[in-house]
């Protein structure tokens, strides 16, 4: 929230850059040096002063003055050497945004510096003029003169450097060709609503796993088989399709803590074992629960582990449907390291999206992993976004986690959980 009250100044009164290339003018070393350091951090890139403009400083400026890039105008600079540097940095072709920075000295005038900052600026309204005047109380009315006359002041380098930052980010965007969300021709709308309308008509809100992995697979989001069977041949049936191993699980809205009671079997391997299984779950979750309204046993298909992300969706009743990305299993309630697009989104806003995330680096591939399929899991968001896009009774949606395999070898959305509103 600070730095959005930081960019305001910038983004309403100064211009957009044309290009790369910034200068800093300062008094100071040191400031002028962290300033450059995070710039280049930033992926920034710092002006190459013309030959011409180096001579204009080199004639203007004492000998002991610095005229490469950051201008450094020494400690005992006066006004009219702000004024001298700031104005040659701005006619430069290479120059298209200037940072000033100002360390108050014994000898320093900030009030009357700002104002031929001010002047200045405003000669040059196409190219962004940032200040950093640090000293607090000494150069408060300095800071106050120049934000009401429209150039952006802050207390330290690196919120100058980020407002620039965002002053590029932004111009860089308005360049981007624009993009559709892409469209997908193998959804199956239809199935989708028809499974909705059945779990309406059943009178619930949530969709048992099966069901959900359904709707998964009608918009192309890869998922393991899964099927509910109401009796054990159907359940062998049906582990014989997807092939072995398998696992079993109750289903009934009555049973919320399955495992506890039995009511799951892991890693079936053959007809045997899935019919064994069937009637065992069967058994001890009507001996757990006697009342329960039970639907049958789902059968899933094991699949091998991935990395493991996590795509979510709450739909804002202002904003419409978010969609979320991040790093999933057990700790994405512990780390947090997830992003938010609204949707429907295009491909850049889903990369986007997913390079704001630190686990995106896990993605790419570390201390000699193999990169995981990030065109994948960037699909499975998009597909996501047209998803609850199309279906406003969507409420929430949550595939955590969803396994990432190396680079081509897809995606598997392995615990897939809806609710309708």
């Amino acid at each position: 929230m600070e730095d959005l009250f930081n960019y305001a100044v910038a983004f309403t009164e100064q211009s957009l850059p044309k290009d790369e290339g910034i200068a800093i003018v300062t008094n100071a070393g040191g400031p002028g040096i962290l300033s450059t350091d995070l710039i280049e951090k930033l992926g920034l890139k710092m002006a190459n002063l013309s030959d011409e403009t180096r001579q204009n400083l080199n004639e203007n400026l004492p000998a002991a003055a610095a005229t490469g890039n950051p201008v450094d105008i020494l400690g005992d600079a006066l006004p009219d050497r702000y004024a001298i540097a700031l104005e040659a940095s701005l006619k430069d072709e290479n120059v298209h945004s200037v940072l000033v920075l100002l360390t108050p000295q014994a000898m320093t005038d900030s009030l009357a510096t700002a104002e031929h900052i001010v002047e200045i600026s405003k000669q040059h309204k196409d190219k962004p003029v940032v200040t950093v005047f640090m000293g607090g109380d000494w150069v408060s009315d300095a800071a106050e003169y120049l934000k009401d006359n429209g150039v952006p002041c802050y207390n330290f380098p690196e919120k100058g450097v980020k407002t620039l930052d965002a002053l590029y980010q932004y111009a860089r965007h308005l360049k981007l060709p624009e993009l559709e969300p892409p469209v997908y021709p193998d959804i199956d709308r239809d199935k989708v609503a028809a499974i909705f309308k059945a779990v309406k008509d059943d009178d619930r809100k949530v969709l048992f796993p099966h069901e959900a992995s359904q709707v998964a697979k009608a918009y192309g989001i890869p998922a393991p088989g899964s099927a509910l069977a109401t009796t054990a041949d159907e359940a062998v049936k049906y582990a014989d399709e997807m092939g072995y191993p398998v696992v079993m699980k109750i289903v009934s809205p009555d049973i919320m803590h399955k495992t506890d009671i039995g009511g799951v079997e892991l890693n079936l391997t053959n007809s045997n074992m899935v019919r064994i299984a069937f009637e065992e779950i069967m058994r001890k979750s009507r001996k757990a629960q006697p009342l329960a309204k039970i639907y049958g046993i789902t059968v899933d298909q094991m699949v091998p582990k991935g990395k493991e992300m996590i795509i979510g969706m709450s739909r804002d009743p202002q904003f419409g449907p978010m969609v979320m990305f991040g790093l999933g299993g057990i700790y994405v309630n512990f780390l947090k390291d997830v992003a938010f697009r609204l949707a429907p989104m295009n491909e850049r806003e889903a990369q986007h999206m997913m390079e704001e995330t630190k686990s995106y680096t896990l993605l790419k591939g570390v201390r000699g992993e193999p990169p995981s399929d990030i065109d994948a899991i960037r699909e499975a968001i998009l597909r996501v976004g047209h998803l609850v896009w199309d279906f406003p009774e969507l409420k929430d949606l949550d595939i955590n986690p969803i396994f990432v395999y190396s680079e081509g070898k897809g995606v598997s959305a392995l615990d897939v959980k809806i609710t309708l509103s």
